[in-house]
């Protein structure tokens, strides 16, 4: 018992830790999760894949065997328990028990003998009578011994407790890896570690439709239909061919107003491949489709291959283009400097962010992240001390940026702007992986809800003839009326100020182009390195009033090429430009040389279904029945034995002697005691027993 309790525990340890570390997920995914050094310290024990681990196995195998040895060393003494009353205790034997009364009732043996046997009947005692007369020369005396029992579930819910523990641990091994891995073992399969298309994966990899039995993943398109399920295996997949084919007619997604998905709904053609039968189905997360032993599963939701259409920006100057694929997909892009790969990520057409909470900026793509700064503005979904305001901000695209060495970065671009803080902005987010949050970059938008005008004051500011253009407009306009002479001090001022900010001239010697690639960092080391501390607030005053001018100035001439009229001073030019300068200084950590928006889209969903053929949970459901009945029998009903002694007096009346036996003593069995001990001698004359004899000697 102490040893199969210890394997329980252990594998009680083990089945968290498998629940707490997502199973058999890709090697990377645990390497970016845990780190190196951890990740492949979990992989040495199996933590990824716990439940086909050799250790699990082995401890899960250790506690069959004891539980089972244990069933079959006492299902015997328990079933010849349950057959038994054991009537043949001797009556001095009566006196030895804890629960014992007696006592002289003025009825004849027989009416006492029918009296005890209505009695024990009605209270629900099952009983065997013993009429014992003496032989010649023995000492015994003639009378009857009645001998009655109830509970005895408590035996069955000891046999039935432990034979649960078996089932279920058969019936879990029966349905996981462990067969899989047997199947491919006899039929010389093995893991596929490759990429290609399913219909190009070879023989030597794919288990045939007569498996007994596996759990694996399909993704269904819209409009498509898939007939093979992968298995994910440590390692690699193995591929099962299904002995149907599941079409998907139409995915069904509806959501709760914080942007929740709340009812995942596949309608589904079954499509038989022995009789050609196709059979419609819908499945819902916790309702799925059975045919021919097989489980169809709703597991989750996916991109189907939509068709988009993206507007690439270069951010260094040239014309926007647009190129054109779908998700999963990838297209070349040469920039500068190198060729770049553009692949396709991902489409959401449903974005619901919070609007209530007031703080944070927002504008440095350096440090900002929607979940932090940003999500002050517009929120998770995650509970807030505040009331929400729920919005709906339109679809975002998510796309990857990979260059020669195979290195990459993904971007989350949204298609519409939205306003935060009174500015209409559109974000473009970046992060170096999977496992860091998004850094979002606001970009301002025009009258035409565009970053039209944006992406030409960068492009100007990068042109060395545009930025000695403004300057001259700058300067003739700050010069004061009667002071011309002060005209080529502030254009050369200003000349200096946008090349700093443009990144065009170093601000310090030693200063590297990372550290300080341009932007308002780059005037800050200027600042710091050029000018006294006590004259760094005014200058850096004067020094914003002229860069902010001559950015006006290159906005307007921007503008001007590109064939729009020229923003007009004021509060909403004001709002944009301070917005535009925090951008146009972040744009420089910007890590592309181009930029993509989505123009368009045509969206088409897939399911992800699960597909499950598990003979042995007939044997977890009815092990899981089992360890319900045995624990509670065992806990909850208690295993009594009485016995009855009805011997003649030799006076005319009838002597009862009774004991009561049972597995733990108790108040209930006290009081139920005292309470047979009341019916059966009633009427007695001095009924006794191990208190009131006591009571008596002492008298």
């Amino acid at each position: 018992m102490r040893f199969s309790i210890s394997l329980l525990t252990v594998i009680c340890i083990a089945s968290v830790i498998g629940t707490v570390i997502k199973q058999g997920e890709p090697l990377n995914n645990y390497v970016n999760q845990f780190g190196p050094f951890w990740a492949d310290l979990f992989g040495r024990l199996y933590l990824y894949t716990v439940y086909s681990a050799w250790w699990f196995l082995l401890i899960l195998a250790f506690l069959v065997t004891s539980t089972t040895l244990c069933i079959v060393r006492n299902a015997p003494k328990i079933m010849a328990e349950l057959r038994t009353f054991k009537e043949h205790i001797r009556e001095q034997s009566l006196h030895a028990f804890h629960h014992k009364a007696q006592g002289q009732v003025q009825e004849t043996p027989q009416a006492a003998y029918d009296r005890v046997a209505a009695l024990l009947v009605a209270r629900g005692w099952r009983a065997k009578a013993q009429i014992r007369k003496p032989h010649a020369g023995s000492q015994a005396t003639a009378g009857t011994m009645i001998a009655a029992r109830k509970g005895m579930a408590n035996k069955l819910g000891y046999l039935a407790a432990h034979s649960s523990i078996v089932l279920i641990c058969v019936g879990g091994l029966s349905d996981g890896d462990l067969m899989v891995r047997l199947q491919m073992a006899l039929q010389g399969k093995s893991v596929f570690s490759g990429g290609g298309l399913i219909t190009e994966v070879p023989e030597q990899h794919r288990l045939p439709e007569g498996s007994l039995t596996y759990r694996g993943n399909v993704l269904v398109p819209e409009g498509g239909r898939q007939g093979v399920a992968l298995l994910n295996m440590p390692g690699g997949v193995v591929l099962q061919d299904l002995p149907f084919d599941i079409e998907l007619k139409k995915f069904i997604v509806d959501y709760y107003e914080t942007g929740m998905p709340k009812l995942f709904a596949s309608e589904i053609v079954i499509h038989d491949r022995a009789s050609g039968q196709a059979v419609p189905a819908t499945v819902k997360v916790n309702e799925p489709a059975f045919h021919r032993g097989v489980a169809i599963y709703q597991s989750s939701f996916d991109d189907g291959g939509s068709r988009l259409k993206l507007r690439v920006l270069p951010l260094g100057g040239g014309k926007a283009f647009e190129v054109e694929g779908r998700v999963g997909e990838d297209t070349a892009l040469v920039s500068e400097k190198e060729k770049i790969q553009l692949e396709f990520a991902g489409l959401k057409v449903i974005n619901v962010e919070n609007f209530n909470d007031t703080t944070g900026s927002g504008a440095d793509v350096r440090k900002v992240d929607l979940k932090s700064s940003i999500t002050d503005h517009l929120g998770t979904g995650a509970k807030a001390p505040t009331e929400k305001l729920m919005r709906n901000v339109g679809p975002s695209v998510t796309y990857r940026l990979r260059d020669e060495s195979g290195q990459a970065r993904e971007f989350h671009n949204y298609m519409v702007p939205f306003e935060i803080d009174g500015q209409m902005v559109l974000l473009a987010g970046v992060r170096d992986n999977t496992n860091e949050p998004f850094r979002y970059l606001r970009l301002p938008v025009d009258e035409q809800n565009a970053i039209d005008s944006w992406l030409g004051l960068r492009h100007a500011l990068l042109n060395p003839q545009a930025r000695e253009l403004a300057a001259r407009r700058y300067a003739q306009q700050a010069t004061p009326p009667g002071q011309p002479e002060l005209q080529p001090q502030i254009q050369a001022t200003a000349r200096r100020a946008l090349a700093l900010f443009s990144g065009d001239e170093r601000p310090a010697e030693g200063v590297s182009e990372k550290d300080a690639p341009g932007g308002l960092t780059a005037l800050t080391v200027f600042l710091e390195r050029s000018v006294p501390e006590g004259e760094r607030a005014r200058i850096s005053e004067v020094l914003l009033r002229i860069l902010n001018g001559c950015l006006f100035e290159l906005l307007n001439l921007s503008r001007q090429q590109a064939g729009l009229e020229p923003m007009a001073p004021g509060e909403k030019a004001q709002i944009f430009m301070t917005q535009a300068v925090l951008s146009l200084s972040d744009s420089f950590f910007y890590p592309a040389p181009v930029m993509a928006q989505l123009a368009s889209f045509e969206q088409k969903q897939a399911s992800v279904f699960q597909v499950a053929r598990a003979p042995g949970k007939t044997l977890v459901y009815l092990g899981s029945v089992l360890l319900i009945i045995g624990v509670f029998a065992m806990l909850y009903v208690r295993e009594r034995r009485l016995w009855i002694w009805i011997q003649e007096d030799g006076a005319g009346g009838t002597k009862l002697s009774a004991a009561l036996s049972t597995t733990r003593k108790t108040l209930d069995a006290d009081h139920e005691f005292e309470q047979l001990k009341a019916a059966l001698l009633q009427g007695a004359g001095a009924p006794t027993n191990s208190k009131t004899a006591a009571a008596a000697a002492s008298n």
